[in-house]
């Protein structure tokens, strides 16, 4: 699937980004896991919000969000995204989702916040030191060494095949969870609950529960979906802790990049991610115009 710009979630910021892109002319698709997940959907009122003389619920200004969108004529696909990178031949970006794949030359990222992690000992002081959360950026480092992902999901299933060619052996651990995809024979299974992280200088081992422990040289971290955080690190856009940094008009280091919301911090609210996401939508409008003339002067 080919469009102008590809926005990475559905809440405040990815609509209204949508909004100003789309209605500057540009073929615009939004892909989400559902219009229903994260922070705002468990909102019960909202009464601080421009424009409502009422409080109004978190799903309902979504659906209001969206449906505004669709009216406009942005594409919504409902599919949970596993990977961003580069497509030299379209000369853009390529994301990879359960069921589709997008090519376009501009991506905002407006999936909310987080960094998933485990509140397990060792996983915090190891960051950096054995512990990743980017397979795509690290898996050259354990050419012939263990490793293990902890994740239960598809997109744990995608970074361990990641690994799989440069990795002597690859486990997945579930920690207590049955995984929710079809584990292949070349991965080693553990849905043990896993107790501790430990090493010396480096990630050495992994303690469980029930008192088992596996040798490992590196623990990668793939738990739920991909977020913003973790697709602007594989891609290698800067971050500030956890959050993307960005610059006045929403953009990153990478060019054709993109973020609003509360991946980038400050504010949490749904004020700034409109905000942010206006300037994100006006900034990649006025990227992809500038792309295309850029080609049409070659020619």
């Amino acid at each position: 699937m080919t469009t102008d710009v590809l926005i990475i979630g559905s809440g405040p910021a990815g609509v209204s980004a949508a909004l100003y892109a789309r209605r500057g002319g540009l073929d615009v698709t939004i892909v989400t896991k559902g219009i229903e997940t994260g922070g705002l959907a468990k909102a019960e009122k909202i009464e601080n919000y421009y424009g409502f003389a009422e409080p109004i619920g978190g799903r309902e200004l979504l659906r209001r969000g969206v449906e505004g969108a669709k009216r406009l004529g942005v594409h919504i696909v409902e599919d949970e995204l596993l990977a961003l990178s580069f497509n030299d031949t379209f000369d853009g970006f390529k994301a990879e989702a359960k069921q589709h794949t997008f090519e376009a030359p501009a991506v905002i990222l407006a999936a909310g916040a987080a960094r998933r992690t485990l509140p397990v000992p060792g996983i915090k002081e190891f960051e950096g030191k054995g512990v990743s959360y980017c397979a795509v950026c690290d898996a050259f480092f354990y050419r012939g060494k263990t490793v293990a992902v902890v994740g239960s999901g598809e997109y744990a299933l995608h970074e361990a095949q990641v690994l799989l060619p440069h990795a002597k052996k690859v486990l997945l651990l579930t920690n207590g969870e049955q995984p929710s995809v079809k584990v292949p024979a070349a991965l080693e299974l553990h849905t043990e609950k896993i107790a501790a992280v430990e090493g010396e200088n480096r990630v050495a081992r992994v303690l469980f529960a029930d008192g088992q422990e596996i040798s490992v040289d590196g623990l990668f971290l793939a738990i739920g979906t991909a977020g913003s955080t973790e697709l602007a690190r594989k891609i290698g856009a800067f971050l500030d802790g956890s959050n993307i940094k960005t610059d006045a008009a929403q953009a990153t280091n990478v060019p054709g990049l993109f973020a609003a919301g509360d991946c980038t911090g400050g504010l949490l609210q749904v004020a700034k991610a409109v905000y942010e996401g206006s300037v994100a939508g006006l900034s990649a409008l006025r990227y992809v115009r500038d792309k295309r003339k850029a080609a049409a002067a070659k020619s």
